[in-house]
């Protein structure tokens, strides 16, 4: 395995043991959920079991206390045996460890009724993220204490294991720029639907269906904050700048496994030294994606997001997935004609790594927001 070498904590060990343990049947469940577009519900299942629903949670609060770089080689290592898996619980996990950092970090109290019960009942958090992003997604309505929201949100990997969704709407208001309020759905409210609608290229496990909200009240209390539509927010940076790093530690495991795979086909046939230099150059490329994930946990453990770490982020987001995506297809030419037979699991690493080039910043607006930075103009609307 071609992991950089970091130190380790014993709580690094502990969660990532425990993902080991759990890597064996998480292989073995995974090409089904890929042939036939099911949810890895069992893993989910087991995950629960594991304990690792609560790995972010802060320890005062009954929780494993993982901070974000423990929680990403965690990710990594179920990336490893299942990237289904381990993308869809990325989004679990980020939801966490955002609350997790607000409460460590900045004070907020508000939070840690959330966490105590993500540790205590086993929560299942669910993110409609892509969806909503900056802009925002779905009608929220003013009515007597709260809104009337109605939305289609797309991409909710895990819906199916879900307990709470959080998620935002678009409020219009006559002469006011639009707002978007940001809240917590229940997924067993009778408003809320899972539409099947996953048939995808890859990662076809995560289980990313629509959640169909139609017509749920929304009491005020339950808005955790209102902010401008289209325009980067305080609570964004701090999203972003926890949430990629997990979401990319995903991809990055893909690519390794990726790479050990094609290792171990390439050993069986007669080296060449064109074989030689097209393992020398997987290597490079996935060090690359390594050294670039590395750069983002090390923005995260500045505590202190702003415009500037988004940047940032994204800088190393980029250079992840564009590595971790060559990585894979040197894997394919390095293994020869055995990669493309699905019995050796390359050609899911090949089509499960693809999605690493969707989620935002995309490259053309992540581009946009570099150069704005480095020039000195406003970013506050590139998204």
């Amino acid at each position: 395995m071609t992991s950089v070498v970091r130190a380790e904590t014993a709580e690094i060990q502990d969660i990532v043991t425990a993902a080991r343990r759990l890597g064996a049947d998480f292989a073995e469940r995974a090409t089904e959920a890929d042939e036939h577009d099911q949810f890895v519900a069992e893993n989910y299942k087991a995950l629960k079991q594991a304990g690792l629903v609560a790995a972010g949670v802060p320890k005062e609060l009954g929780g494993s206390g993982a901070d974000v770089a423990e929680l990403a080689n965690m990710l990594r290592e179920l990336a490893h045996h299942c990237g289904s898996t381990a993308l869809a619980f990325s989004m679990h996990t980020h939801q966490v460890a955002i609350p997790a950092w607000r409460w460590r970090h900045q004070k907020v109290t508000a939070v840690e009724p959330l966490l105590r019960r993500v540790a205590g009942e086993g929560l299942v958090l669910l993110s409609s993220g892509g969806s909503d992003w900056i802009a925002g997604s779905g009608k929220a309505v003013k009515v007597d204490g709260g809104y009337r929201v109605s939305a289609r949100k797309v991409f909710t990997s895990g819906a199916e294991a879900g307990d709470i969704l959080m998620t935002g709407a678009v409020v219009q208001s006559e002469g006011e720029p639009d707002a978007v309020i940001h809240f917590p759905v229940p997924m067993k409210a009778p408003e809320v639907k899972i539409i099947d609608t996953w048939r995808t290229l890859g990662m076809r496990g995560t289980g990313s269906n629509d959640v169909l909200i139609e017509g749920l009240f929304v009491p005020d209390a339950s808005v955790a904050v209102s902010r401008k539509s289209g325009e980067w927010h305080p609570l964004f940076h701090i999203i972003a700048t926890i949430a990629f790093p997990l979401v990319y530690a995903a991809y990055l495991g893909v690519a390794e496994s990726a790479r050990d795979i094609a290792i171990g086909l390439a050993k069986q046939k007669r080296q060449t030294p064109y074989a030689t230099e097209l393992a020398g150059r997987m290597d490079t490329t996935l060090r690359t994606a390594q050294l670039a994930h590395r750069w983002m946990i090390e923005i995260v453990e500045r505590n202190a997001p702003s415009a500037e770490t988004i940047n940032e982020v994204m800088i190393g987001r980029s250079l992840v997935a564009e590595n971790a995506i060559r990585t894979v297809e040197l894997a394919m030419e390095l293994a020869g004609g055995a990669g493309f037979y699905r019995s050796n699991g390359l050609e899911r690493r090949f089509r499960d790594i693809q999605g690493a080039r969707f989620h935002p910043l995309q490259a053309g607006p992540q581009a946009h927001y570099a150069g704005a930075m480095a020039l000195g103009l406003p970013v506050a609307n590139i998204f």
